[in-house]
């Protein structure tokens, strides 16, 4: 399939050729309510609805089609679909697509908020998993085809398997044999693999989770590729999840107004990638060792070596204990971090060179004399929370339902149930999960990231949590 076109932004700019005079929707008119100059102008022009011969992303039959089909191809799926509502919303179609109520699923602990979301508006009962500590990378990063099995022999009943592919910080592992034990279980591999969308343009990034043997994967294209914000991937890699429950749900949960430019965006960014060659990739590596080199240089951090298992587009800083106070001082200068921890600072590449690295040098020279000036912070020790390898949660998502609620401070909340999840934001992936029994070590690590300097989606976190009310411990 020719991967040089670019059917639905093509369709968008000769539609803007004809000089309409628009009688629909938007109100903005193609930019023309606005004075000439505005920061939207470019966009606007192609800010189009389902009008002829631009097609309906919820029936299509004409560009939206021939480029989701023109995608299907590139990333060798059976069927792709564009989401205009984020890989949130393509975590919530393949969870309902794949659960009944009271259905159980076997889901990867640190998974992402929208996961939890997903499985509780299906009221199933999630099966938690959790990855293994490695050293290398001071997190809990690798997933073990053990611990699936563990948990698949548990649970024989699980419909299926959702995991997280690479995580936040590109650290990626043996998927292919995951994939392999749950399908020997006759269970769909779901895979979130918001940030991995690149793997398919080959060594030397880790292997694909499609390629890995994944039934249904999601991929936030704005993430890893040059596409707008929101929009994203959901690939169909087999027929073990119905792909008419995807459509339906996609259907109830995405936008019945879609955004063309992200739909726009999504053809651009297919389109870059296919377009990239060898050359153009080990460019672009190149550029990122010279980067690593200036980083490396410094000694105010650590960054540790690549490995196969690791995204070269991520690089991370080590700082053990102020992980904050480092991104406040590089944010100071202008450059600003996808995340940061308590001990590690997590700085993202695009696909293409997107500053100078002498700009980039001269900055980290104020860098390092601002740190040298700065009295030494007291350092706040942090230890991650002990997770169990496969766990439930103490209430089923229809008991929460009917469970009254409490506020409860952070010295009385040990053996409570979490009436809401704990989620540091970024990453969004939950310290506490809302069902679940709160621990000691729990506490402790909420209570010292919020001393460093954590942001939160919780209200008043400070204090405590909302608990359920009853007789749980």
């Amino acid at each position: 399939m020719e991967q040089k076109k670019k059917p639905l932004y093509d369709a968008l700019v000769q539609h803007q050729k004809k000089d309409p005079i628009s009688f629909h929707v938007p109100g903005h008119k193609f930019g023309r309510v606005y004075p000439d100059g505005t920061a939207f102008e470019s966009v606007l022009h192609i800010d189009a609805t389902e009008v002829s011969g631009l097609d309906d992303l919820h029936a299509p039959e004409g560009v939206i089609k021939e480029a989701q089909d023109i995608a299907s191809h590139y990333f060798g799926s059976l069927e792709s679909f564009f989401l205009v509502n984020g890989s949130t919303v393509g975590n919530l179609a393949m969870v309902l697509a794949t659960c009944h109520p009271g259905d159980q699923l076997i889901v990867q602990r640190n998974c992402h908020k929208s996961v939890l979301n997903g499985l509780e508006l299906a009221g199933a009962e999630p099966i938690f998993v959790a990855p293994e500590w490695e050293e290398e990378t001071n997190r809990y990063s690798v997933m073990t085809k053990e611990a699936i099995k563990q948990a698949l022999d548990a649970y024989p009943d699980a419909k299926g398997v959702l995991l997280t592919y690479p995580d936040y910080f590109g650290r990626t592992y043996a998927l292919r044999e995951v994939a392999e034990c749950v399908h020997d279980y006759g269970i769909p591999l779901l895979v979130d693999e918001a940030h991995g969308i690149h793997f398919h343009m080959g060594a030397p990034f880790p292997e694909p989770a499609l390629q890995a043997g994944a039934d249904v994967v999601v991929q936030s294209a704005h993430k890893m590729a040059p596409a707008m914000t929101m929009a994203s991937f959901l690939h169909v890699g087999s027929d073990r999840v119905n792909t008419r429950r995807l459509k339906h749900y996609l259907q109830m949960l995405q936008s019945s107004s879609p955004s063309y430019p992200l739909m726009a965006s999504l053809d651009l960014a297919r389109h870059y990638m296919a377009g990239m060659t060898e050359e153009d990739v080990r460019v672009l590596i190149r550029f990122v060792m010279e980067v690593r080199d200036v980083f490396r240089s410094s000694p105010h951090w650590n960054v540790p070596p690549l490995t196969e298992w690791d995204d070269p587009l991520k690089l991370i800083l080590e700082k053990e204990g102020s992980g904050f106070a480092l991104a406040e001082a590089l944010e100071s200068v202008g450059l600003f971090p996808e995340l940061a921890t308590s001990g590690q600072v997590l700085l993202t590449f695009g696909l293409g060179e997107s500053f100078e690295v002498e700009d980039l040098k001269r900055r980290l020279m104020d860098v390092d004399r601002q740190l040298k000036k700065q009295s030494k912070r007291a350092t706040i020790k942090v230890d991650q929370p002990r997770l169990p390898v496969v766990q439930s949660l103490a209430l089923s998502f229809s008991d929460m339902i009917e469970t009254p609620v409490k506020w409860c401070r952070w010295q009385d909340a040990e053996g409570e149930v979490a009436a809401e999840a704990v989620l540091p934001y970024p990453p969004g992936i939950a310290v506490v999960l809302k069902g679940e029994r709160i621990s000691r070590s729990q506490i402790d690590y909420i209570q010292a990231l919020i001393k460093q300097g954590a942001s939160f989606q919780n209200e008043q976190i400070e204090q405590g949590i909302m608990v359920f009310k009853g007789e749980w411990k």
